[in-house]
């Protein structure tokens, strides 16, 4: 007997009965990008090799340990299973000459791939939502992400979920705190750990990342980049800053908050919860100005974010939300062969006007197949038999309330549902 195969360790199947959630999410997350004007993009899970290692960085965890990554045999092309979206929504804007139209509000949804430890919240292959804006400079365009994020926690009914902010200044002031902060670890090198020290001399700005409960004293003592920021990049942070307090959004002001891509710069963001155990970061992103140029485009400003579907759908389930989807409006019931072929023209009917139609199949008597029609959550069932067939009719019985069953011709049966389920609407 050959062994039963099953889905690769991290990568999960959504059945049915937890699809109705997901449905829920992508339905309020679409109506909220719309209503902030932004438009659907759609990339390829597989790019190039070299798209992510340029645009997110050689020295980053996802480069060095986390991608899916292979060589295409009839080829010989690097190739990577997508590990985050900026890069190709990026790659996708500058090869198809967006921005020659002006700035462009983007958004992208679908599953990524990392190769890490699976746990609760952090999957091989997990889906992400991802906003991006292209062509616009100023710190307002940063504010409208994080007006956009608290509002989306509303429209899901979400709380607990809270603001770090910070600002990563520009590629020059990065310099400047960078060179400060080599100095301060390599004066702590007996502190660090393994993973820092390898840190500290490809990316050392990741060093302040670190959750290691022993080198927190020695972070906290750290050169801050806040203190490197010039006057334009703190007028700047100062402006997003004025939206939230004018828009009543509370939030903390991070200094140790880097995220784990190369490309930021200016302000970066993370919205977190307590409610997810070691998993607390729902969303995150910021100001990337330099990576459509580095990407191969003409210098152009570029803001956005991601987030966690797993994540917040699993904070919507905490919170008490159900996964059980819309009911039903009917269960079609048939017996006998004159029926079994009239049921198809029944179905289609009551389809054709706005009705969700569960038609039995696989036979049964009609005892049987009420059975089906009561377990499946329908709100009314249609009944043929070969008598019904031969008059062109059908019965209709309502099963959630106590109501007397009435037989009905094909052509008045449409109304004659819509009564039983909204009093007469059939749209």
């Amino acid at each position: 007997m050959s062994q039963t195969l099953q889905a690769i360790r991290g990568m999960n199947d959504i059945l049915p009965d937890d699809a109705p959630l997901w449905e829920r999410f992508e339905d309020t997350v679409r109506s909220w990008l719309r209503s902030y004007g932004y438009r659907n993009i759609r990339m390829p899970i597989v790019e190039p090799t070299p798209l992510f290692r340029r645009a997110i960085g050689e020295a980053t965890d996802i480069v060095e340990k986390e991608m899916y990554s292979f060589v295409d045999e009839l080829n010989g092309e690097h190739l990577t299973l997508r590990p985050e979206g900026t890069a190709s929504c990026v790659r996708a804007v500058v090869q198809h000459n967006l921005l020659y139209a002006g700035p462009q509000r983007l958004w992208y949804a679908g599953p990524m791939f990392r190769h890490e430890r699976p746990q609760k919240g952090r999957y091989r292959q997990f889906h992400q939502i991802g906003v991006e804006a292209l062509g616009l400079p100023g710190p307002d365009i940063d504010a409208e992400h994080l007006l956009m994020c608290a509002r989306l926690w509303d429209d899901l009914g979400l709380s607990g979920i809270r603001l770090h902010l910070n600002s990563l200044g520009s590629p020059e002031e990065r310099q400047r705190h960078r060179a400060a902060l080599v100095a301060y670890l390599e004066s702590h090198r007996e502190t660090l750990d393994e993973d820092s020290r390898r840190r500290l001399a490809t990316n050392p700005l990741r060093v302040l990342d670190s959750k290691n409960p022993a080198m927190q004293a020695m972070i906290e003592g750290a050169p801050r980049l806040l203190d490197q920021l010039g006057e334009a990049s703190l007028a700047h942070f100062e402006a997003v800053q004025a939206v939230l307090k004018d828009a009543g959004i509370p939030y903390r002001v991070d200094p140790r908050l880097v995220r784990g891509l190369d490309y930021y710069n200016l302000t970066v963001s993370e919205w977190v919860t307590d409610r997810l155990g070691a998993q607390g970061t729902v969303c995150g992103g910021g100001r990337y100005d330099g990576l459509v140029e580095l990407i191969g485009g003409k210098p152009a400003p570029a803001c956005g974010f991601a987030m966690g579907v797993e994540r917040l759908i699993a904070l919507m389930r905490e919170g008490g939300a159900a996964d059980s989807g819309e009911p039903l409006d009917v269960y079609l019931v048939h017996q006998g062969a004159t029926a079994d072929r009239f049921a198809f023209t029944v179905a289609e009917r009551l389809r054709g006007h706005g009705l969700s139609v569960l038609q039995h199949a696989g036979g049964g008597s009609f005892k049987s197949q009420m059975k089906r029609a009561d377990a499946s959550r329908a709100s009314v069932a249609v009944i043929v038999g070969d008598d019904e067939a031969a008059a062109g009719e059908a019965s209709i019985k309502a099963l959630r309330e106590e109501r007397p069953q009435a037989r009905v011709a094909l052509a008045a049966l449409p109304q004659a549902v819509s009564e039983l389920l909204y009093g007469g609407r059939s749209d």
